[in-house]
């Protein structure tokens, strides 16, 4: 009998991408399959797009936010750049998936190279 791994399926392993692109919760998946060093050039490189997305968006969240609460002349504007940075976050992750479900390119011109050379140097 032959022995075959469950997720050899590619429609499995396509969910696992869509994932991967999931607003926050595909963060965490993404993040363990560049620290294992694991999968296809293809699945690191949307691993790499997904983690550097939701840094830049904790990052920009955790800014804003002590920001907001240091400053109470400028705190609704900084609650208005958070909510806009957050809802950014969850347009551009949908549209990837949009694009991935199309088997169209993932790269974005800006993120996608500071992917590469950040976490292409650390974790790939």
């Amino acid at each position: 009998m032959k022995d075959t791994d469950p997720f050899e399926n590619p429609d499995l392993k396509r969910l696992e991408l869509f994932i991967y692109l999931t607003p926050v919760i595909g963060f965490f998946p993404a993040l363990w399959t560049l620290y294992r060093r694991q999968g296809t050039r293809y699945r690191q490189a949307v691993s790499r797009l997904s983690v550097t997305l939701a840094l830049g968006w904790l990052l920009g969240y955790i800014l804003l936010g002590a920001g907001a609460d240091a400053s109470e002349s400028m705190k609704l504007p900084l609650l208005l750049m958070n909510s806009l940075l957050t809802s950014s976050y969850f347009v551009v992750s949908v549209w990837l998936m949009i694009r991935f479900s199309q088997r169209q390119s993932l790269r974005i011109p800006i993120v996608t190279q500071i992917a590469d050379r950040v976490l292409g140097k650390y974790l790939s």
